[in-house]
């Protein structure tokens, strides 16, 4: 028989890479919000979801419960193959630890494949990761990655954090690069996913001697970005990185890529339109229209992005601001890291 397992009992064998999490709820639920790192089985799709959740509601439970029985059986023997092609134990969940986990950790338990069942299911993990956020506390120092848009800051931390830093990457957490265009060709996160992800992810870096994180708004997209962040972001060191403007309009093209885009980047540059003066920004528009994309970025951060970063910057005292200049990512990644060594060298004295 299958045995119950709580999301605390859960964490600590996940941690010790002991166990591997599948959600078994429909394919819509697992996208938005699940386990990180979890893998979606579903017992139903989203059609089959919605007929048996059809028949609870305008006609009974147990009409309900025979109609999924019978979406279930056709199915089992592919069902089950999944789990048989996954070695070692395996923590199966759904919405609340009912129906749908039971029945799978029972099945799979009849067919010789260990399973544990979490108490709870997401709501539980969800309930969780509340909890550690209302609690947490950040005695950590912070440096935190600055600069003009189009910096490649992202790039910066994704080289830092392959290389061991303790990387709080937000914009990859919210799957948004936080600006009016920042949702353009991702797919976007929730707030539960985000959270999910950001505790996670500080949890992985445990007790690291500093944590370092792009400079983000209160919001990233539709993200909420927790206050003990944004007060981490007050304190800390900024690293305020500058890159010429031709490689700036060159990270820009390559990670929006708006050829592919057109229509989403014109109807985010409206929302912003009203900000800048004329004739700049019908020229923007129109460079848009015309597929001159170098030229419109160009524009957009001359007169519109950073003047923004400036006030900003202005009002930053200089004992908190390390300029680092740089030609490209890789010479800016490589004085990071020098100055990080420094910086906490310093710190820890």
């Amino acid at each position: 028989m299958f045995q119950d397992i709580t999301i605390e009992e859960l964490l600590k064998k996940r941690a010790s890479g002991e166990m591997t999490t599948i959600d078994v709820r429909s394919p819509s639920e697992y996208r938005n919000a699940s386990i990180p790192g979890s893998i979606n089985i579903p017992l139903f799709n989203d059609e089959e979801r919605a007929e048996v959740g059809t028949i609870y509601k305008q006609v009974g439970t147990e009409q309900a419960k025979t109609r999924g029985l019978e979406i279930a059986s056709a199915k089992l023997p592919d069902f089950i193959a999944q789990f048989q092609k996954i070695d070692g134990p395996k923590t199966v969940f759904c919405w609340r630890g009912g129906m749908r986990s039971k029945t799978t950790a029972t099945v799979l338990s009849l067919m010789g494949v260990q399973t544990y069942r979490l108490v709870g299911g997401v709501r539980a993990y969800r309930q969780w990761i509340v909890e550690e956020l209302g609690q947490l506390q950040l005695n950590t120092p912070a440096f935190v990655l600055n600069g003009h848009t189009g910096n490649g800051k992202t790039l910066m931390l994704e080289k830092l954090q392959q290389q061991g830093y303790p990387v709080i990457d937000l914009e990859a957490m919210a799957g948004h690069r936080g600006s009016v265009f920042g949702g353009i060709g991702l797919q976007v996160n929730n707030q539960k996913a985000f959270d999910s992800l950001l505790i996670e992810r500080l949890n992985e870096i445990g007790k690291a001697p500093y944590i370092l994180f792009e400079a983000e708004s209160r919001r990233i997209g539709k993200i909420e970005v927790p206050a003990f962040l944004l007060d981490k972001k007050e304190q800390g060191v900024h690293l305020w990185v500058e890159l010429p403007m031709t490689e700036r309009v060159r990270h820009i093209m390559e990670d929006y890529r708006p050829a592919e885009h057109k229509e989403e980047c014109l109807s985010a540059f409206q929302r912003i339109k009203a900000h800048i003066h004329q004739p700049i920004g019908v020229q923007i528009e129109e460079a848009l229209h015309g597929d001159q994309y170098e030229q419109a970025i160009a524009l957009l951060l001359e007169y519109y992005y950073d003047p923004k970063y400036q006030y900003s910057a202005d009002k930053m005292k200089d004992t908190r601001r390390v300029i680092i200049e740089a030609g490209n990512v890789d010479e800016a990644v490589k004085k990071i890291k020098e100055h990080l060594t420094t910086l906490t060298n310093t710190v820890q004295s």
